[in-house]
């Protein structure tokens, strides 16, 4: 069973860690994602190779052998909303890690228009003003499912689920800037 005070890593590292290439590319993702160290990723990134070591092993077993095993991956993917709902096992194998970093709890906020920031949206976490239904999640990388995406709200406890409070309009006129900037973008293209 093991001592609990002694839990084991979650995380393998990388095999050449300092590459520049390798620093560079895990650089622009802590910072894309607001993640606070290298761990998180590392996380994230083993999570992703376990997904596809069990994709490729079911690739290599026979028909009847592989289709319990593979609903099985395929659901929990689409459950988390990872992959989409006509995906088949192949898809799997083209995943990419920012794939699963779409999914965390700090960035659905972020892309939702409750944080100014995938760094505010983090501390939001943390300090208790977000909840999924009723249940308050204080876990920056919690993996959203489909159907809990839309509980994500404002604590009816925290001072933000005012929606005159300064800071939600504050949000409200960053969201307006990036929508009309976005939009602008798109014109121009």
């Amino acid at each position: 069973m093991g001592d609990p005070k002694k839990q084991k890593k979650k995380y393998e590292t990388p095999r050449f860690p300092w590459r520049t290439d390798v620093l560079q590319e895990e650089l622009k993702l802590l910072g894309q994602y607001g993640l606070r160290n290298k761990r998180e990723l590392w996380r994230h990134k083993t999570m992703l190779s376990k997904f596809r070591g069990i994709a490729r092993s079911l690739i290599g077993k026979a028909p009847e052998e592989r289709n319990k095993m593979e609903k099985e991956l395929l659901s929990r993917l689409k459950k988390l909303g990872i992959i989409h709902e006509a995906a088949v096992l192949d898809d799997v194998l083209d995943l990419t890690v920012e794939d699963i970093l779409e999914r965390r709890l700090q960035t659905v906020i972020f892309r939702k228009g409750l944080a100014r920031s995938v760094y505010h949206a983090r501390q939001l976490i943390t300090h208790g003003h977000i909840v999924i239904g009723d249940q308050r999640v204080t876990v920056p990388s919690y993996l959203v499912t489909r159907e809990d995406e839309e509980k994500i709200a404002y604590a009816p406890d925290s001072p933000l689920a005012n929606p005159s409070h300064p800071m939600r309009q504050m949000i409200a006129v960053t969201s307006k800037a990036q929508t009309v900037k976005k939009t602008g973008r798109e014109r121009e293209k």
